[in-house]
């Protein structure tokens, strides 16, 4: 089925909640052979409300309703859609047990009335369980369009959705099945990636091919359609070699798995233990490789050397070098990352000096960025000028040493293997 979600709740709309209940029910519907179209946010108000249903009448015949199932004045979803279909609400009375039940053990005065609506539900549907709250969800089919409509708390809809409609929706969609790989890459913006795919992208029937920009990255997802699973995966494969062949150079990971969590895995296969010498980043690269589980294995620890004597007290970085070379410098990079290697015993040392930003420093503009690198063969340093503002510019900092040592351990991986 093709399907419409409507999140209903001003609280959306005026950003004080995050619809992540949007992503969750996109990922099921896709592994249950369902093809989320749109996705509509509404506030509370019934004339609104009856219009988007109308509307999405039009383009799906899977409807998916969250919010808007409480006891408030506000909590109008019900009511508006049984008026929108001219169907009555009734009361269920499993629902009301379980709504009275509840406050007669809890004891702490008489229940209000108007908890009781939530029991109510459109005549004829499914009622769906909530194990979690009150409000049962519904799910019932209408001239051709299917409606399903669950609660807008996250733990209450995701609980439900497993209990009661996925299993639905999979005899909804018969053997018709989706299947997406998500492919990771760095050091490549999206329009030149867009550009080297070009043809595969105008091309494009079964498997699509979907960019999207991520957080100093570039992210393909890769999708198959198909009334026989086994052809899914065969199919995507294909359209991934041909990607690869092109791009593979950027290529780092599939799915969740981020590159910090790529570098952490490769460190421990080979062995290898990694330092830091920090000083416009401050931390950050230790503190983002310590957030990834199993980082004690391989992270010795390091220094933030922020201030310029500090990189001579801490680290031993001659004054004469930061006064012959600046303190943004190839010299003082591949000092500071040799020095901090050897001081606590790692395998790799990595350094980082340059100018956060906003202003210049000792001639440096912001963004002028060196890391260094050394291992116990040789020691280098890399330019790089990221020109935007204070926080970008360190985080893409740390984001660029990781790729670094990404890209030094798949070598060293190949290597071993051959």
């Amino acid at each position: 089925m093709n399907a419409e979600m409507i999140a209903v709740g001003t609280e959306l709309l005026l950003g004080q909640i995050t619809n992540t209940n949007a992503q969750f029910i996109s990922e099921e519907l896709a592994l249950t052979g369902h093809n989320m179209y749109y996705h509509t946010v509404v506030g509370d108000n019934p004339q609104r409300l009856s219009d988007v249903i109308r509307t999405a009448q039009k383009r799906a015949n899977l409807i998916i309703i969250t919010g808007g199932l409480g006891p408030t004045q506000d909590d109008l979803t019900k009511k508006t859609i049984a008026d929108v279909l001219g169907l009555e609400l009734v009361r269920d009375a499993k629902a009301e047990e379980v709504i009275l039940n509840f406050f007669k053990r809890r004891g702490d005065g008489p229940m209000t009335a108007n908890n009781l609506l939530q029991a109510d539900v459109i005549e004829g549907a499914d009622v769906l369980d909530n194990v979690v709250g009150f409000a049962p969800g519904m799910m019932l089919e209408h001239e051709g369009v299917t409606y399903i409509l669950m609660p807008g708390v996250p733990t209450e809809m995701k609980t439900m959705f497993t209990n009661e409609v996925r299993n639905r929706l999979e005899k909804a969609a018969g053997d018709y099945r989706l299947e997406s790989r998500v492919l990771h890459f760095y050091g490549i913006g999206e329009s030149r990636l867009a550009d080297q795919l070009d043809d595969l992208i105008t091309k494009q029937t079964n498997p699509t091919l979907g960019t999207y920009a991520g957080k100093h990255e570039v992210t393909l997802r890769i999708t198959a359609s198909s009334q026989n699973a086994a052809e899914l995966t065969p199919l995507i494969d294909e359209l991934e070699e041909k990607v690869l062949s092109r791009l593979g150079a950027y290529f780092f990971g599939y799915d969740g798995e981020s590159l910090e969590e790529k570098v952490v895995r490769l460190l421990t296969e080979q062995n290898l233990t990694v330092s830091a010498a920090e000083s416009l980043t401050a931390g950050l690269f230790q503190a983002t490789l310590a957030s990834v589980p199993g980082a004690s294995r391989v992270l010795r620890g390091g220094l933030v050397t922020y201030a310029t004597d500090t990189k001579t007290s801490l680290l031993g970085v001659p004054e004469e070098l930061l006064t012959e070379n600046g303190v943004v410098s190839e010299a003082t990079a591949k000092t500071m990352a040799n020095n901090v290697r050897q001081q606590t015993a790692a395998n790799i040392g990595v350094s980082f000096t340059g100018v956060a930003g906003p202003g210049s420093h000792d001639g440096e503009p912001s963004g002028s960025v060196w890391i260094g690198f050394s291992d116990e063969t040789s020691t280098t340093a890399k330019h790089h000028l990221f020109a935007r503002d204070r926080q970008y510019n360190r985080e893409r900092a740390v984001k660029e040493a990781f790729w670094q040592l990404y890209k030094y351990l798949e070598e060293k991986t190949a290597k071993t293997s051959h």
